[in-house]
C-alpha cells in the first residue's frame, strides 16, 4: 500500500500534526536537512497528556531519560543547512504504517494518534532499529501487550478523550486536568476577559462615547468589526479594556453577556513559524477555535497594521488575507487599533480589507477629562508604592506635561509623570536623598583631588630646590607649576570646608525631616489628627522647595519630574515664574538699554500670556523687532530665553537669508518624499521638536522668500507646524521673534541729532514705517504680529553699554585669573569718541574693545604668566594720546 504524503498528514489528529510541525521547527532551528523520526518523538515528548507519553509513564520508561537519549542523536545529525528541511523517507512510511494500525484497531478510524505511531515504530522491522539507535530505552516497550491493548495503556490521554468525544462541548467537559481544548488560543492570545473578572485591569474613566460605539458595531449581524484609530497614548487599549470592565459587570446588552475577548498576540504567532505554512497553520487554528467555542469570543488585535504583510508577501498568504472571509461573513469578531497614520498608510490602500472594519477614532481627551482619567488611577498607586497622592499633583501632571511635553499625548504623558513621581516619593521614603549623595561625591573628588595636589607640591618643592642656575628652564617650569598649585589648593581647602558643612547640614536636617515623620505616622496611628496636620505644616516649612523625606506627592514634585524630563528650571515652572514675569520688565531694562518701550510691549504680552487671558491655541508672543544693527534686538531674544526659559541655550536661531528661494522652504520644515534629506526632518521643525519651550529668533527676515514666510501663518495663528512627514511640532510654549532692518533708513532719519524730548513715539515710528515693512511683507503676515520699533542708540545710551561691557570683560578676569579689574571713567569716554559708525550701533563697542583693548591686555596677561608672576590687580585707563594704558600688580 502506497498513499500520498499529503493525505497521510491528512489524517494526523491535532496533537501529531502539531507535532510534525513543531518537529520541523526543531529541525530549522538547529540548520539540519531532514527533518526524521527522532525530531517528531522530541516533539511528541513536549505534549505531556499525549498517548505517547502516557504510555511511556504506564510502562515505567522516564520520558525525561527519552528526551536525553533523543536530543543526544539528534545533535549528531548532519547540520548547515539554510533551506527548508525536507521529510526524510523513514517518516511517509511510519505514517503509513500507523494508518493501518488505525485502520485495524477501529472500523471507522479517524485519525492517527500518537500511540498508532509508535505501534508502527516498534512493529517495523526498519523502523525499529531506528528507534534503537535513537534510544535503547525503545526496547523496553512491552511490544505484545501494546499490541493487544493499545487502549488500556493510553486510557487517560487527551487524544482518547478527544476521540470518544467529537463536539467541542463534550470534548472540554472530558479534558483531563491541565489540558486544554483551545491550545492555539492559550497559546497565541490573552484572555482580558479574565483579567477583568479577577480585577487586574486598570478602571476605565472618560471613553464611555468610544466604548458604545464600539459596542454598536459589534452587535451589527455582518461587517462587525471596529477598528480604534488615535495617536500613539491616547489610550485605544484603554478603550477595549473598558469594553471587557463592562462585560464582566454585566452593563452590555444580552447579545454580549458573556462574551471574552482575547488579545492576539502576532508576535508569538509568527515566532518560530520558519517552517512555510506553519504560520497560516497557526492562525487557522486560532480562527477555528474561536468559531468552535462554546461562548462567544471577540479578538482584539493591537497595532493591526502588522497583520498587513505578516506570515507572507502582503496580499496573498499574510494575516490580513487569511482573516478577511470570516471578517466578511461575521463570524469572527475582530476589535483592531492602529495609529492613523498607519491606518492611511496600510488599511485605506486595502479596499478589501478597510470596508470590513468600521473606524472609530480616539481623540486626545481634553485636560478636564484627563484629570479624571487620572484620578481613578490614583488608588491603584497609592497601592502600590503605599504612598498617598494629593490631588494637587493629579492636576499638575495634567497641566504641566500638557504645556512643556510634546512628542507625546495626555492621558499617557500624565500618567507616566504621575508613575515616575510616585516611584520617588516612594524611593525617598526608604534611600538617602539626593542632595546628600551629591554632596558626599563632591566631598569625595575634592579629597581626592587635594591628595593628588598635596603629593605634587612636595615633590615640586624638592625639584624647585635641586635647580641651580645652570638649568634656568627646568627652575622656571617648576616655580611655575608649583605658584600654581599653591594657589589652587587654598581654594581646594576651602571648599572642601564648605562641602563638609554643607554634608553635616543636610545629614542634620535629614535627621530632623526623619523624625518628624516618624512621629507623624505615629499621631496619625493614634488618631490624633489635628497633632499630625501641626507636625506636617512644620514639616513643610522646614523642607522649602527641595524636601529631603517627602511625605507625599504633591506639586512640587510632579514639577521636579517635569523639570527633570525638559530641563525647565523648577522654579521658573512654579511660583517663581509667576514672580519672574512680573519682575520681567525690570530685567530686561539691566540687559537691554535705551530701549523702554520694546520692553514695556514684550512684557505685556508675556504678562498676558501668562495669565492664561490669551488664546491657548497660539504662540505666547509674536513679534517683528525692527530696527538699525546694533540696537539690543538679537540681546533682547537673548535676554528673554534666559529669563523665561532657564538659558541663552533656550534660543533657536534662523537666519532667514539662507531661505531666499522657494524652494528653500524644505529646509525648515524637511524634504518631501521621493526627495534626498526626507526624514531627517527640518532645521526649524527639529529644533523646535528638541526644545518646545524656548524663543525662536528669525534673523533678517526681510531677506527671505515670500513663500517662505506665508509657512509661518499657520504658526502664528494656529501654533502648529506639520512637517514633511505630516508630524504637527508645537510652538504654542514658544515667543516667536522675527528682526528686520527694513526701514532702518527712515528710521534714522526720524531720530538722529534730535533730543530725546523731540523724538518720535513708538506708534508714530511704527507709522512710519509701515510703508517701508509693506515693500517686503505682505499684508497678512504683518497683521500677525506685533512690530516694536526700537531706536538709534544715543551717547548716553552707548556710554552705558560700554560700561556693561567692560564690567563682563572684568568678570572673565576674576573667573579666569583670580585678579580684579577696574577702570577710569575717561576709558568710556574714549571707547565712546571712536564710536564713529552711527550704523553699527553697539556692535561698534564690541569692534573696538575686542580690537584694541583685549589684544593689548591678553600680551601684558601673558608676559606675566611666561615669568611666573601672580596678577592680582588690572586697571585699565588712558593717557593724554587717548591710548590705553594698563597698570598690572
Amino acid at each position: 500500500m502506497s498513499i500520498n504524503l499529503k493525505t497521510l498528514i491528512g489524517k494526523l489528529n491535532d496533537t501529531t500534526r502539531l507535532a510534525a510541525t513543531r518537529a520541523a521547527s526543531i529541525c530549522v532551528g538547529l540548520g539540519q536537512y531532514e527533518v526524521d523520526i527522532e525530531h517528531l518523538f522530541l516533539a511528541l515528548l513536549e505534549q505531556e497528556h499525549c498517548d505517547f507519553v502516557q504510555i511511556a509513564r504506564k510502562c515505567d520508561i522516564s520520558p525525561g531519560a527519552l528526551e536525553a537519549d533523543l536530543r543526544r542523536e539528534v545533535a549528531g545529525f548532519k547540520t548547515g543547512s539554510s533551506r527548508t528541511p525536507v521529510f526524510s523517507k523513514h517518516l511517509p512510511t511510519l505514517f503509513e504504517h500507523a494508518w493501518l494500525i488505525a485502520s485495524l484497531a477501529t472500523p471507522q478510524p479517524d485519525n492517527i494518534r500518537s500511540g498508532h505511531l509508535l505501534l508502527a515504530l516498534l512493529t517495523e522491522p526498519d523502523l525499529a532499529q531506528l528507534a534503537q539507535r535513537g534510544s535503547r530505552l525503545f526496547g523496553k516497550f512491552p511490544l505484545d501487550q501494546l499490541k493487544h491493548h493499545l487502549d488500556k495503556f493510553a486510557h487517560g490521554s487527551q487524544e482518547e478523550k478527544v476521540a470518544a468525544a467529537p463536539d467541542a462541548e463534550a470534548v472540554g467537559e472530558m479534558l483531563v486536568p491541565g489540558a486544554s481544548r483551545t491550545p492555539a488560543l492559550d497559546q497565541f492570545t490573552s484572555n482580558l476577559s479574565r483579567l477583568a473578572l479577577e480585577g487586574r485591569l486598570d478602571p476605565v474613566i472618560g471613553r464611555e462615547a468610544e466604548i458604545r460605539q464600539a459596542i454598536d458595531i459589534l452587535m451589527r449581524r455582518r461587517q462587525n468589526n471596529p477598528i480604534l484609530t488615535g495617536e500613539a497614548g491616547v489610550g485605544k487599549t484603554a478603550v477595549v479594556e473598558g469594553l471587557a470592565l463592562r462585560i464582566a459587570a454585566g452593563a452590555v446588552p444580552p447579545v454580549l453577556q458573556g462574551v471574552q475577548i482575547h488579545t492576539l498576540d502576532m508576535g508569538m504567532l509568527q515566532a518560530g513559524a520558519s517552517v512555510k505554512g506553519e504560520f497560516e497553520s497557526r492562525l487557522k487554528q486560532v480562527i477555528d477555535e474561536v468559531k468552535k467555542s462554546p461562548h462567544a469570543i471577540v479578538l482584539f488585535i493591537d497595532e493591526a497594521h502588522t497583520m498587513i504583510g505578516a506570515g507572507g508577501q502582503a496580499g496573498q498568504n499574510d494575516a490580513a488575507n487569511l482573516l478577511k472571509p470570516a471578517l466578511a461573513r461575521g463570524e469572527l469578531r475582530t476589535i483592531a487599533a492602529t495609529t492613523w497614520s498607519e491606518y492611511k498608510k496600510y488599511f485605506e490602500k486595502d479596499a478589501a480589507l478597510a470596508r470590513r472594519f468600521q473606524v472609530v477614532k480616539v481623540e486626545e481627551p481634553s485636560a478636564q477629562v484627563a484629570c479624571a482619567m487620572l484620578r481613578a488611577m490614583v488608588p491603584l498607586m497609592e497601592r502600590h508604592f503605599k504612598i498617598r497622592v494629593r490631588d494637587e499633583a493629579v492636576t499638575e501632571a495634567v497641566r504641566l506635561s500638557q504645556r512643556y511635553i510634546s512628542g507625546r499625548q495626555l492621558p499617557d504623558k500624565a500618567v507616566s509623570v504621575l508613575d515616575t513621581a510616585c516611584a520617588k516619593v516612594a524611593l525617598g521614603q526608604s534611600a538617602a536623598p539626593a542632595q546628600l549623595e551629591a554632596a558626599a561625591a563632591k566631598l569625595a573628588q575634592l579629597d581626592a583631588e587635594i591628595a593628588a595636589l598635596e603629593r605634587e607640591e612636595a615633590e615640586l618643592g624638592a625639584d624647585l630646590a635641586g635647580h641651580g642656575a645652570h638649568d634656568a628652564h627646568g627652575a622656571y617650569q617648576a616655580h611655575h607649576t608649583h605658584h600654581t598649585q599653591h594657589g589652587r589648593l587654598p581654594q581646594l581647602r576651602q571648599a572642601r570646608d564648605e562641602c563638609r558643612c554643607e554634608h553635616g547640614l543636610h545629614a542634620e536636617r535629614w535627621e530632623h525631616e526623619k523624625a518628624i515623620a516618624a512621629e507623624i505616622a505615629q499621631l496619625q496611628q493614634d488618631g490624633e489628627a489635628q497633632a499630625a496636620r501641626a507636625l506636617r505644616e512644620e514639616l513643610v516649612q522646614l523642607q522649602g522647595d527641595a524636601p529631603m523625606l517627602p511625605l507625599e506627592v504633591d506639586g512640587h514634585v510632579v514639577a521636579a519630574i517635569v523639570s527633570a524630563w525638559t530641563g525647565i528650571p523648577l522654579g521658573k515652572m512654579v511660583r517663581d515664574e509667576i514672580r519672574g514675569v512680573l519682575k520681567l520688565q525690570e530685567a530686561l531694562r539691566q540687559r537691554v538699554l535705551g530701549q523702554p518701550h520694546a520692553i514695556e510691549a514684550v512684557a505685556q504680552r508675556v504678562r498676558t500670556s501668562r495669565a492664561n487671558l490669551d488664546d491657548p491655541d497660539k504662540p505666547k508672543g509674536v513679534f517683528l523687532f525692527v530696527g538699525p544693527s546694533g540696537v539690543g534686538k538679537t540681546e533682547t531674544a537673548l535676554a528673554l530665553a534666559d529669563l523665561l526659559y532657564g538659558g541663552e541655550r533656550k534660543m533657536v536661531t534662523i537666519n532667514m537669508s539662507e531661505y531666499q528661494e522657494a524652494h528653500s522652504v524644505s529646509g525648515l520644515k524637511g524634504s518631501p518624499p521621493g526627495y534626498v534629506g526626507y526624514g531627517e526632518g527640518g532645521v526649524l521643525t527639529e529644533a523646535v521638536r528638541r526644545n518646545p519651550y524656548s524663543v525662536v529668533l528669525l534673523d533678517e527676515i526681510e531677506k527671505a522668500h515670500p513663500d517662505v514666510t506665508e509657512l509661518f501663518f499657520q504658526v502664528f495663528d494656529k501654533g502648529v507646524l506639520e512637517d514633511a512627514e505630516g508630524r504637527e511640532v508645537d510652538f504654542r510654549n514658544t515667543i516667536i521673534i522675527a528682526t528686520s532692518n527694513a526701514g532702518s533708513a527712515a528710521l534714522m532719519q526720524a531720530c538722529l541729532n534730535k533730543p530725546e524730548a523731540e523724538l518720535p513715539s513708538a506708534e508714530e515710528l511704527e507709522q512710519l514705517l509701515r510703508p517701508q515693512l509693506m515693500k517686503h511683507f505682505k499684508p497678512a503676515f504683518l497683521g500677525r504680529l506685533k512690530v516694536v520699533p526700537y531706536y538709534p542708540i544715543v551717547d548716553a545710551v552707548l556710554a552705558q553699554i560700554i560700561a556693561l561691557k567692560l564690567e563682563r570683560i572684568g568678570q572673565r578676569i576674576q573667573a579666569n585669573h583670580q585678579a580684579e579689574f577696574s577702570y577710569d571713567e575717561a576709558l568710556v569716554e574714549a571707547v565712546l569718541a571712536r564710536c564713529t559708525e552711527v550704523d553699527s550701533g553697539a556692535r561698534n563697542v564690541d569692534h573696538i574693545l575686542n580690537g584694541s583693548l583685549l589684544p593689548q591686555l591678553a600680551e601684558a596677561l601673558l608676559a606675566r604668566m611666561v615669568d611666573a608672576a601672580p596678577t592680582r590687580r588690572i586697571r585699565v585707563g588712558v593717557d593724554d594720546k587717548d591710548q590705553f594704558t594698563y597698570a598690572i600688580e
